[in-house]
């Protein structure tokens, strides 16, 4: 368990009267189904097509990324041994009492500044009453009607293959709470054991707008955030770890109708039934959602104000500090490659996830032509990294070598491609450097892969091939011109694929084609 060092004063510009908890280091943390996202987008044309649309608005939990707990120095690690990082704060033992980590409010305020928000100067804590099993207290600290960030939205575009086009959607607030812990249970479903490992573990809570339409926006506004997230790191937004947890509220209504749907169910025509707000779970086998609780109201959680935690009182230079150190963000990142000139296909794929982006801009300050540089890292790069299981931060490949690599393609110093397909010596060179390092230079001069670019060379090649293919030369000359591939590949088999190919087909038009 980490000691944690708790003061009163910050070594940034002050957060005035709230006391902190400083952290000594960074987390050393690593970083909806396809079918679902089909169903609900295919319900929601049926709809379309009945006069109603769905109103869907996401409540995002994200877990934040600090060595430490929200309120006391206990670490969290996923899949430590259950109960072994807990200590009586984050087990609701009595007269304990929390010190907020700074490294919360940090997160915050560079997340609500990433999401357009307005950051609010005075925010508080309040406690959030209510029973479950995981949560020791009884209560959890979250915030209530003064959140810390609010009145924001989030710009993204949607994947080409379902028609594309650029969204914008509402955020209504982001607010600061800790998690709860986990049950585990029994294989029989006979019992349940709690784990309270994660009770106090930072949380973000991110409340949009209703403003999604489709199960597409839906599964792009959540990936959008999930970028965000890891871009700032502030959370590694891994959801198969609870890192990113998403809840979905979902009602229709009809088109033109400006008030959210009336709960009610229409099971056939002149018959309906009161829908109850509740919770539902989805389960992925079935394809289905189950009752998980009723859903509570407002009044149900009791809030009041936190009375062991001080308000938390920000101020300018502080928010402009953060704001300075923050990254350049996917949707500024997109609309930069944008217009460089790629298409939008290469720009969701490159500013997708922040390592591939990094190696792309780190390839072009070596000086590569950007299009090449995305061509060959969402070519062949994608292909070998898909097939190897590996992320692009994993393979040996520097973007230095990648740019040099295709440099040697425009002096021609290598063959990049063979008609339309990759030169089987380019893929070589890119393999090898992939697989284990090394320089452009050494690998070419090691294989022997140097492009041949001697017009005689050449010449005398084609020369044989053609007069070793006497009957394909007279089928050429008859109308069938498609043949010359066939002299380009003899040629280009005969070279060992080193012959230039520019060359090559200038040289073989004029000999296939002389009188």
């Amino acid at each position: 368990m980490n000691a944690g060092l708790f003061f009163t004063t910050l070594h940034r510009p002050p957060l005035a009267r709230f006391t902190t908890r400083a952290e000594s280091a960074q987390a050393t943390e690593p970083k909806a189904a396809p079918q679902s996202i089909q169903m609900a987008t295919k319900e929601a044309a049926q709809l379309k097509m009945q006069g109603f649309e769905a109103v869907i608005g996401i409540e995002t939990h994200v877990q934040l990324s600090t060595v430490t707990k929200a309120f006391c120095s206990c670490p969290y690690n996923y899949g430590s041994q259950p109960n072994s990082t807990i200590c009586p704060t984050c087990m609701g033992h009595p007269g304990t009492l929390p010190v907020l980590n700074e490294k919360v409010v940090e997160c915050a305020v560079k997340l609500g500044l990433a999401l357009n928000c307005e950051i609010s100067m005075t925010s508080k804590f309040d406690r959030k009453q209510y029973f479950y099993p995981d949560l020791p207290k009884g209560y959890q600290i979250s915030q209530f009607d003064i959140p810390i960030a609010k009145k924001g939205y989030i710009d993204l575009d949607l994947p080409m293959e379902f028609g594309g086009g650029h969204k914008k959607f509402g955020i209504t607030r982001v607010h600061m709470e800790e998690d709860a812990g986990k049950l585990l249970h029994s294989d029989s479903g006979s019992y349940s054991q709690v784990d309270l490992n994660r009770a106090g573990v930072p949380l973000l809570e991110i409340v949009s707008e209703p403003d999604m339409r489709t199960g597409i926006e839906a599964a792009e506004y959540g990936a959008e955030l999930q970028r965000i997230v890891r871009y700032l790191g502030v959370s590694n937004g891994n959801m198969q770890e609870g890192s990113l947890r998403c809840d979905v509220n979902v009602s229709v209504r009809p088109f033109g109708q400006s008030e959210f749907g009336t709960k009610i169910l229409l099971h056939k025509e002149g018959q309906a039934d009161q829908i109850v707000q509740e919770t539902r779970l989805w389960d992925e086998s079935s394809q289905k959602t189950f009752t998980m609780r009723k859903k509570e109201g407002l009044a149900d959680y009791r809030y009041f104000p936190e009375p062991d935690l001080p308000e938390v009182v920000l101020n300018n230079d502080y928010i402009d500090e953060i704001h300075k150190s923050m990254p350049e963000l996917p949707e500024a990142k997109r609309r930069r490659y944008e217009n460089m000139g790629l298409s939008m296909q290469d720009v969701l794929f490159l500013a997708n996830d922040d390592n591939v982006a990094r190696f792309f801009d780190s390839t072009l300050e070596h000086g590569s032509d950007a299009k090449l540089a995305a061509n060959w890292i969402m070519g062949d790069i994608a292909a070998y990294l898909k097939n190897e299981k590996l992320t692009i931060d994993e393979i040996k490949l520097s973007p230095l070598e990648l740019s040099e690599l295709i440099a040697s393609i425009k002096n021609g110093t290598i063959s990049g491609k063979i008609g339309k397909e990759a030169s089987p010596y380019f893929v070589l060179i890119l393999v090898e450097l992939i697989a284990n390092g090394g320089t452009v230079k050494a690998v070419i001069e090691e294989k022997d892969l140097v492009q041949i670019a001697d017009p005689a060379a050449i010449e005398a090649m084609v020369d044989k091939v053609i007069a070793d293919n006497p009957k394909q030369l007279e089928q050429y000359r008859a109308g069938k011109t498609k043949l010359q591939g066939f002299f380009a590949g003899q040629v280009m088999k005969a070279s060992k694929g080193k012959a230039n190919p520019v060359l090559l087909n200038k040289i073989l038009g004029e000999k296939l084609n002389a009188n």
